[in-house]
């Protein structure tokens, strides 16, 4: 049964979910996943190594305009520079390069930003291990369901029923878009692994931690967060980094303090524009069970899900190829060139089928976020997978 948690009329009624050709659905998913993997190729590296180069150009200009005077250019080129190296990491991790033929092992999930390549990689307030279940496993395979750690919704459930005027809701939802990563999503990776062991934690044993809990220093989990991920990143970004231009002049230094507090600003709200709205509006379900078959996990992940505008490299590059979200929850682990290649296969897919495909572009999708975040709206919630309609075409039998 489907039941609808705001007062806007469902965009999907749940005769229409009924009518789902799920079998059919899979099979075709099926069929399009067994050719890209062959298609996956040299071209899909030389394709990662140019984006690489866009993400250090900008880091090379930033720096080399960062101790002249605090702007808004210098600062964006600095956070765009440390936004590429997410990107790269979220794709790498994925183990979206690891099918390329000949690709060199730095580039693979078994050797990015592993042990000490992470200050290489990707040196941010995330820890690529922590991050890497908390993301890849957790999120990606229970998307929308209690055992994600990345409800939106349920995070901010405190700030939707706060007895306050709503700009005051958005004015604190500027304040956590310019620093999510600390305040989120650092604590909340780390607190999928056991602080002592470092093993992932099974969904019942995971205690969240918070911003209220980020200063109990009782706790071991919140002394390995600060060991592993505050004072490392802190300590090179705003102490080390600006003191290297002290030849230069101590007005240089602060120059070069004052942008990396922009840049660390700014990326972190480019960062919430683009992963916020991917998952969270009132057009989109969260699901109170789990998949058993691979035809539910193919709907489902549909469901929960929605695209951007898809065009340029420029927007897809912008966007770190989440406006490519609904394909990357389907094959989530294929490289960032095969997903514009499949995405207008995957809609014509879902279009056929009847299973609901979103997409609008990411400000109308960060508008429905916003809805959802101050308590405007609701996601919607699917209690059980809808029955479908009977098919001639049935997914393979390990679905």
């Amino acid at each position: 049964m489907t039941k609808v948690t705001d007062a806007r009329p469902a965009a999907v009624s749940a005769d229409e979910l009924e009518a789902m050709d799920v079998p059919g659905f899979c099979a075709s998913i099926e069929r399009l996943k067994a050719d890209i993997y062959r298609q996956i190729g040299p071209a899909d590296f030389v394709h990662l190594r140019r984006i690489e180069r866009y993400g250090r150009f900008a880091t090379l200009v930033g720096y080399a305009t960062a101790w002249i005077i605090p702007n808004p250019a210098t600062a964006f080129l600095l956070s765009l520079g440390q936004f590429t190296r997410w990107l790269l990491a979220h794709h790498i991790t994925h183990r979206g390069y690891d099918r390329v033929p000949g690709i060199p092992a730095r580039y693979t999930s078994r050797v990015f930003a592993r042990g000490w390549r992470r200050f290489i990689d990707w040196f941010d307030w995330l820890h690529p291990e922590a991050w890497d279940y908390e993301h890849n496993v957790l999120h990606h395979y229970h998307t929308g369901e209690d055992a994600d750690p990345d409800v939106a919704e349920r995070h901010l459930e405190f700030l939707r029923r706060m007895r306050v005027p709503r700009w005051l809701k958005y004015a604190l939802i500027a304040v956590v878009a310019c620093t999510w990563k600390i305040i989120y999503y650092a604590p909340n990776s780390m607190s999928v692994l056991d602080p002592t062991s470092r093993k992932r934690l099974r969904h019942e044993k995971i205690v969240s931690l918070t911003v209220g809990s980020v200063i109990d220093f009782r706790r071991p989990a919140v002394r390995r967060l600060w060991l592993v991920c505050y004072l490392p990143y802190a300590t090179w970004h705003f102490g080390i980094v600006p003191l290297l231009f002290l030849p230069l002049g101590t007005t240089a230094v602060w120059c070069v303090f004052v942008n990396k507090l922009l840049a660390e600003a700014i990326t972190n709200a480019h960062a919430f524009l683009v992963i916020g709205p991917n998952h969270t509006a009132n057009d989109l379900y969260r699901f109170a069970f789990h998949y058993d078959r691979k035809e539910e996990f193919y709907v489902t992940q549909v469901m929960g899900s929605a695209n951007y505008r898809c065009g340029s490299e420029l927007t897809d590059y912008m966007s770190i190829w989440l406006n490519y979200q609904i394909e990357h929850h389907l094959f989530p682990d294929l490289p960032m060139r095969q997903y514009t290649r499949i995405q207008p296969v995957v809609k014509a897919i879902c279009e056929r089928h009847g299973i609901p495909y979103r997409q609008e572009s990411v400000f109308r999708r960060f508008g429905r976020m916003l809805d959802v975040a101050v308590g405007k709206t609701s996601m919607r919630e699917l209690e059980a997978f809808p029955r479908p309609a009977p098919s001639r075409t049935a997914c393979s039998a390990d679905c």
